[in-house]
């Protein structure tokens, strides 16, 4: 409020000053000195009113000011009351926890004793009688002790054998509760979608008019996008959209791009086609680093190589069993958190290990290796901790387990993928075909790149001009083909389509 008064304060008095000045110089200037005085003064009085305005105005704006500041103050005071009283009730549910788990605990402990109780009973016992035997039947020591072992095997062993059923029953009991009590705590937690990943992408179209230009003279611009974003254009089934059809998510990612990008140029021809479609393979990079920088600050894992986050990115077009590789991934490293909260381990070591358990299925098509042997290396070449190495490399057994993070991971894997909805084998099947028939088709000399299309019934290959001829190409068919039958399981027939695509250009200049 002071500030405020002062501020009004000084504009008063520079307004004030401002009009005096001029009308002081006004009046020296012109030679009228009497009536100038009079003028001065009505033009003070006016300043001097003006200014008590100005400040009275300020101090009601510094009250209104106050009245704000003091409603926000009290406000915030009610948010603080609120978040203290929810503090102190989490810290008396977790007493409270701590206290089942101490009683747990006497309980053990009081079941030992009983343990130990009896045992004693027993020696006492088996004293008793064999001093007797001595006495009485006057046998060496030896002999008395062979029939008091005897004796009590006969008259204690089933009561020991209920007893030690009963308390490593009870302990199993006692365990598999807590075991369940962790589990479906961590599982409630967690709100995951469980909708698997379909294999077409809808394009909309403004208007029937675009199918034409896509589909270009003869086909031929439909064809060379097929072939050069190796994926199956349906132009035909719905009104107004156009379909791509392709298992492979990053190729259907790209396709999308570039049609699009396409459809909003309108010059559709077989350059543009090609220029399209290398441009949106420049953009899928992009939304890879995105994904990869999502998923980290999603989970909360920092201070990761950015080229370890592209990497993990690209699991974000990858699918295990339909279910989306890095979702699954994400998914695993809020309950991998969670469970390590509950059991006491690491949870930045558990979060981390989760998230990156699967990167090696970003490179398996390209490196040779399993997927955790791969991810080991590349966690390793980007300088990731070792604990987190340990605690992923573990969670399909190829490893021991070295740490309680790694158990954790191995958990944590098991529950995303074993919920209803999380996977689906028959699209995961489905899949592995299509990758086995490009795969025998790309493990060819001269191939260049190779395609499964028409879900699995058709696979085109792509070869090198200067290495494979006329004549070569129709071998490469044949024989691919006899490959496919000897190797693989199918109904009715496949259909492999090599083309030879010779390219001469020079530049005028």
């Amino acid at each position: 409020m002071d500030v405020v008064m002062v501020i009004a304060i000084g504009v008063g008095s520079g307004i004030f000053g401002l009009i005096a000045g001029y009308v002081i110089r006004w009046a020296l200037t012109a030679g009228k000195k009497g009536s100038v005085e009079l003028e001065v003064k009505q033009i003070l009085l006016a300043g001097k009113e003006e200014a008590q305005k100005i400040i009275q105005e300020g101090e009601k704006r510094a009250a209104r000011r106050g009245e704000e500041l003091r409603a926000q103050e009290k406000e915030k005071e009610r948010e603080w009351k609120k978040t203290e009283e929810r503090l102190v009730k989490k810290e008396e549910l977790l007493d409270k926890r701590q206290g089942d788990i101490d009683r747990e605990v006497e309980n053990i402990k009081g079941k030992a004793e009983e343990v130990r109780t009896i045992k004693g009973e027993v020696e006492e016992r088996k004293r008793a009688v064999e001093t007797e035997l001595e006495r009485v039947a006057g046998l060496s020591e030896e002999e008395a002790k062979q029939k008091l072992v005897e004796k009590i095997e006969t008259r204690f062993e089933e009561d020991f054998r209920v007893r030690l059923q009963k308390l490593e029953r009870e302990g199993v009991e006692r365990l598999d509760r807590r075991a369940k009590d962790i589990l479906s705590t961590s599982i409630q937690r967690l709100a995951a979608s469980t909708a698997g990943d379909i294999m077409t992408t809808s394009v909309t179209i403004p208007n029937e008019e675009i199918k034409g230009k896509i589909i270009g003279k003869e086909g031929r611009n439909i064809r060379t996008f097929e072939r050069v974003a190796g994926v199956e254009l349906i132009v035909d089934d719905t009104p107004g959209t156009i379909v791509i059809s392709a298992f492979d998510p990053v190729r259907r990612q790209i396709a999308r791009i570039a049609l699009e990008n396409l459809i909003l140029d309108g010059r559709i021809q077989p350059s543009k086609i090609e220029e399209m479609v290398e441009k949106a393979k420049t953009d899928i990079n992009k939304i890879i680093k995105e994904k990869g920088e999502q998923a980290c600050y999603e989970c909360g894992v920092i201070n990761m190589d950015p080229r370890l986050i592209s990497i993990l990115g690209r699991l974000y077009f990858r699918t295990s069993y339909g279910q989306n590789v890095l979702q699954h991934s994400t998914e695993m490293a809020h309950i991998a958190a969670m469970l390590a909260e509950e059991l006491g381990g690491d949870v930045a070591i558990a979060r981390a290990g989760a998230l990156f358990h699967d990167i090696g299925k970003a490179l398996d098509h390209e490196v040779q290796g399993t997927h955790v042997e791969i991810g080991r290396r590349i966690l390793q070449k980007f300088g990731a901790d070792e604990r987190i190495v340990k605690a992923m490399q573990s969670h399909h057994e190829e490893y021991p387990y070295e740490t309680l993070e790694s158990i954790i991971v191995q958990t944590a894997d098991a529950i995303s993928g074993g919920r209803p909805g999380a996977r689906r084998e028959s699209v995961e099947n489905y899949i592995k075909k299509l990758e086995d028939l490009e795969k025998i088709a790309s493990s060819r000399p001269g191939v260049e790149k190779a395609y499964a299309l028409a879900a699995g019934r058709e696979v085109r290959v792509f070869v090198t001009p200067q290495q494979i001829g006329d004549l070569e190409a129709h071998a490469l068919a044949r024989d691919i083909a006899i490959q496919i039958e000897q190797e693989m399981k199918y109904p009715g027939e496949i259909k492999v389509t090599v083309i030879r695509e010779m390219r001469c250009i020079e530049y005028a200049r």
